[in-house]
C-alpha cells in the first residue's frame, strides 16, 4: 500500500488508536502490519471449513481489500484481531429482568464488555415504575431512571480501562409508566453523560397522535393497563425535548420486530449505541462498510459508478465479516452462542456524499434520494446473494429454519445490511462518513507553531482548481462560514451540488434516511441536522415524516441547542448571548499570585517505585498549590514536580478541578499498574485523586472559613472525584474537541472530531 494513500490526520489517528503499542505505549506495528495482522486472523477462520483452503491467498485478497481502502471493518476489528484481546464486535444488548440479582449481573456483564472495547444497548422496559410494590422486602421500587443512572456510573468507572469509551443506548416504551421521567431523564446535560436515549414507539402510539387519543400505560409486572396518556401531548413532549437538547431520539419497536429474523427467540428491545443495529438480548454487531468513493471510475463523459467492482467488493466484504463471527472473542459465552446461532453482520457505506459529488449530484435533490434507493437496493441485493453462495458451501445459520427466510434458498447471515456511522474509518478511508452530508468544507488547524492550515474537501479542492477559482483567501472563508452556499464568487452551478449538512434541508435528512433504509436489513445510523433557529414544528415535522416513509428511528440535533463551549464562561444556556464564534477563542490568562499562609494536607501514597508525598495547600479561594517529594526509593521526581507546577498554575489561573482530575486520572505507569494492590495507575493519577480528595473536604466542610484537616481523612483512600462544575463540561455539551480544539460534529447519536478521531462513544 502506497502510504501516499493514507491522510496525515489519518496517520495520526491510527498511531493514537489502532495500532498495536509496547507497554509505554509506543507503537509497535506500522499501518501495513497493522492491515496484515487483521487479514491474517481474518483468513485463519477459512480453515475451519476446508483443509485445502487457501487461507494465505485469502489473506492477501482481504490485505488487498483494506489497504486498497475499498473496506474496512469495525474498529474493534482493527485493534484486536490477531492480538490478544481478541474482542471484533462493536456492540451489544443486554437484557435487564426486573429482579435486583438480575440488574446487577447485566451491570457486571455490561462492565466486561465495555473493558474489552464494546458499546451496550438496553432496554430498560422490562423494570416496574417507581413506587411499585417490592413484595420480597415490602418497600417501593426506584423505576428505570434510577437504574439508568446506576449503569451509567459503572461505565463511568470501566471506560478508562479499555481501548474504545464504552457508549450506552437506554431504551423505554412509551407505555411504560415512568415514561415522561424518561424522557425528561437528560435535560440536564450533566447528567447520564454516558447513555443515548430513545424512546420505543408503537403503532398505536403513534395512530393515537394522530387521532389525538389516549393510550394505555402498561404495568411491566402485570402486562396489564395501569393508566392513561394523551398521545399528542407525550408526544409534543418529545419533540420538546429533542428540540432542546438533541434527546431522546425515537425508535419505532413494531418495525424493528416486523423485520426479527427470528421471532421465535423473542421480541427486539433495543438497539446498539448509535441506532442503527437492532439486536436480541445477548446479540452482537460485526460490522464493515464500503468506501463508494473507490466504487468510481473515470470515463470520457465523467464519472460513474463501477457495478462489478462494488459487486465484488460486496462478496469479498460479506467473506470478511462472515469469518469475523468465527474468531472473535467474545466477551461473555452466552454473546458467542447467541451470535454464532443468527450469525448477523452488517455491511454498509461510507463516502456516499463524496460519491455524489462526484457524479455531480446534489445530496438535497430527487436524484440524489432515487440514486441512494437504486445503489442500496444494488448492495442488499450483491450481499444476500453472497451469503447464499456462503451458505452453499458452509451451510445456513442454525435458526434459519425458525427464521422468516425458511421457505426461501439457505442463507448464512440473518442479517447482511446496516448503515452505521463510520466515524474513525471513514477518516481512515479519507472519505465522508456513513450516508451523510459533508459537515463542512473546509477547516482551520491551528498547529504548534501558531501556523494556521485550511484543509478542504479534496472534491472541492480539486473543482476549484479545474475552474481556477482556487485561492488561499477564498480557502479561508470557506473555513470561516463552513459551507459555500452564500459565497456568490463561485459559480451557482458549484454551489447547488457542493452542500452541506446545514445546507441540506431536514425534510431531504429524513427522506435521504428512509431511501437507504428501504432496502437495509438493519436500520440507518442518519442525524438529521437542524439550523440554531429551527422551530419545534420542524422537529415533529421530521418526526412524523420518519414514520410516514418507514424509518426505523430517528436522531435529530439542533445547531448550538446544547451549551457549546469547553470552558462555561459568562452567561449561561437560556439567557440572552452574543453569537457564538466559528472557534474557540482564547485569552491570556495569568494565575493569583500564591498566598503567603495556607494550609493543607500531606498524603503518602504508595507508587511502583517507592512512596510519593504529595501536599495540596489551599486558601480562602480554593487550592492553590500542590508539591511533591519521593521516598528513600527513588521514582522519577523531576516528572511528579513538573506535574504538581502545571497543576498549581493551572489551579490559581481558575483552571476547575474537574478538568485536572479528568486530564491526569487514568494515566498508567508500567511500574505501578505491574504491582498488585495500588491505589494509584501512575504519579499523575495519585495526585489527580489526592487533589479531588482535598478539593471534596473543603466543598464539604468550608462553612465560610479554611476547614481543618482532620486526621482519619489524611489516610482515607480517594473513591470519588468532586463533582463537575460548570467549567468542566461533558463531551456531548462541547462544541470543540477536547484533545485537538478542532469543531466537533453530532453524528448517529454520538459526538465525533473529524481532525483527530477523538469520539465519545470510542
Amino acid at each position: 500500500m502506497a502510504m501516499t494513500d493514507i491522510s496525515s490526520n489519518a496517520m495520526e489517528v491510527l498511531k493514537r488508536r489502532y495500532l498495536a503499542k509496547d507497554e509505554n505505549g509506543t507503537p509497535v506495528e506500522t499501518v501495513e502490519q497493522m492491515f496484515r495482522r487483521v487479514a491474517d486472523s481474518v483468513a485463519a477462520a477459512d480453515a475451519k471449513y476446508s483443509e485445502t483452503a487457501s487461507v494465505e491467498g485469502l489473506s492477501d485478497a482481504f490485505f488487498e481489500l483494506m489497504t486498497s481502502l475499498k473496506f474496512l471493518p469495525n474498529s474493534p476489528t482493527l485493534m484486536n484481531a490477531g492480538r490478544p484481546l481478541g474482542q471484533l464486535s462493536a456492540c451489544f444488548v443486554l437484557p435487564i429482568d426486573d429482579s435486583m440479582v438480575d440488574i446487577f449481573d447485566t451491570v457486571k456483564n455490561a462492565a466486561l464488555i465495555h473493558q474489552s472495547g464494546g458499546g451496550t444497548g438496553f432496554s430498560f422496559s422490562r423494570l416496574r415504575q417507581a413506587g411499585a410494590t417490592v413484595r420480597s422486602t415490602g418497600g417501593v421500587a426506584s423505576g428505570p431512571v434510577s437504574f439508568m443512572r446506576v449503569f451509567n456510573m459503572a461505565t463511568e468507572a470501566v471506560k478508562q480501562g479499555g481501548t474504545r469509551r464504552g457508549a450506552n443506548m437506554g431504551i423505554l416504551r412509551v407505555d411504560h409508566p415512568d415514561i415522561e421521567e424518561f424522557i425528561r431523564c437528560k435535560k440536564n446535560n450533566a447528567d447520564i453523560t454516558n447513555f443515548n436515549i430513545s424512546v420505543g414507539l408503537t403503532e398505536a402510539f403513534m395512530q393515537a397522535v394522530e387521532k389525538n387519543e389516549d393510550y394505555d400505560l402498561i404495568d411491566p409486572r402485570t402486562k396489564q393497563p395501569c393508566g392513561k396518556k394523551n398521545a399528542r401531548k407525550l408526544f409534543d413532549e418529545i419533540v420538546e425535548a429533542a428540540w432542546s437538547n438533541g434527546e431522546p431520539g425515537i425508535i419505532f419497536l413494531d418495525r424493528l420486530n416486523r423485520d426479527n429474523v427470528v421471532p421465535s427467540q423473542g421480541e427486539i428491545e433495543s438497539t446498539n449505541p448509535c441506532g442503527e443495529q437492532p439486536l436480541l438480548p445477548y446479540e452482537s454487531c460485526n460490522l464493515g462498510s464500503i468506501n463508494l468513493v473507490k466504487m468510481l471510475k473515470k470515463t470520457e463523459m465523467g464519472w460513474e459508478i463501477d457495478y462489478q467492482e462494488l459487486r465484488n467488493t460486496i462478496t469479498l466484504a460479506v467473506h470478511f465479516l462472515d469469518n469475523v463471527i468465527d474468531i472473535n472473542n467474545y466477551p461473555l459465552e452466552k454473546i458467542g452462542e447467541v451470535t454464532r446461532s443468527t450469525r448477523k453482520i452488517g455491511l454498509g457505506v461510507m463516502g456516499f456524499a463524496d460519491m455524489l459529488l462526484y457524479l455531480g449530484i446534489p445530496y438535497d435533490s430527487n436524484e440524489g434520494v432515487d440514486l441512494a434507493e437504486h445503489l442500496m437496493g444494488f448492495i442488499n441485493q450483491c450481499g444476500h446473494n453472497a451469503s447464499r453462495e456462503l451458505a452453499a458451501i458452509r451451510g445456513s445459520f442454525p435458526l434459519f429454519g425458525e427464521s422468516i427466510y425458511k421457505d426461501e434458498a439457505p442463507l448464512r447471515n440473518g442479517t447482511v445490511t446496516t448503515i452505521a456511522p463510520t466515524g474513525t474509518i471513514s477518516m481512515i478511508g479519507g472519505c465522508s462518513s456513513g450516508i451523510e452530508p459533508i459537515f463542512a468544507f473546509a477547516y482551520i488547524r491551528n498547529v504548534m507553531d501558531n501556523t494556521r492550515l485550511v484543509e478542504v474537501n479534496p472534491v472541492l479542492l480539486e473543482t476549484l482548481k479545474a475552474r481556477g477559482l482556487y485561492s488561499e483567501e477564498l480557502m479561508e472563508r470557506i473555513a470561516k462560514e463552513g459551507t459555500i452556499a452564500h459565497i456568490e464568487e463561485i459559480p451557482a452551478d458549484i454551489r447547488k451540488v457542493f452542500v452541506c449538512a446545514h445546507d441540506v434541508s431536514p425534510l431531504y435528512h429524513t427522506r435521504m434516511q428512509a431511501a437507504f433504509q428501504k432496502y437495509t436489513d438493519n436500520a440507518v445510523s442518519k442525524t438529521v441536522n437542524f439550523r440554531h433557529d429551527a422551530t419545534k414544528e420542524e422537529v415533529e415535522e421530521v418526526y412524523r415524516l420518519s414514520y410516514q416513509l418507514g424509518c426505523k428511528g430517528v436522531t435529530i440535533y439542533r445547531d448550538g441547542s446544547r451549551d457549546s463551549q469547553v470552558l462555561n464562561i459568562g452567561k449561561v444556556s437560556g439567557e440572552d448571548k452574543a453569537e457564538e464564534p466559528a472557534a474557540p477563542v482564547f485569552t491570556e490568562v495569568k494565575p493569583r499570585p500564591r498566598p503567603a499562609i495556607t494550609q493543607g494536607f500531606t498524603e503518602r501514597v504508595k507508587i511502583g517505585c517507592g512512596n510519593l508525598y504529595i501536599t495540596v495547600n489551599y486558601d480562602e479561594n480554593g487550592i492553590c498549590e500542590v508539591f511533591t517529594s519521593t521516598g528513600k526509593a527513588g521514582g522519577c521526581p523531576s516528572q511528579s514536580e513538573a506535574t504538581a507546577r502545571l497543576v498549581s498554575v493551572a489551579l490559581r489561573s481558575g483552571i476547575s478541578v474537574q478538568e485536572i482530575y479528568d486530564q491526569l486520572k487514568g494515566i498508567r505507569c508500567p511500574s505501578t499498574i505491574r504491582q498488585q494492590g495500588m491505589s494509584c495507575t501512575s504519579c499523575p493519577d495519585a495526585i489527580a485523586k489526592v487533589v479531588a480528595k482535598v478539593a471534596k473536604y473543603i466543598e464539604e466542610h468550608n462553612a465560610g472559613g479554611c476547614p481543618q484537616p482532620m486526621e482519619a481523612e489524611r489516610r482515607t483512600p480517594v473513591t470519588h472525584a468532586p463533582k463537575a462544575s460548570s467549567a468542566s463540561l461533558p463531551t456531548d455539551q462541547m462544541h470543540f474537541c477536547p484533545e485537538c480544539g478542532a469543531k466537533l460534529e453530532h453524528e448517529g447519536g454520538c459526538v465525533i472530531c473529524r481532525s483527530c478521531g477523538f469520539s465519545k462513544c470510542g
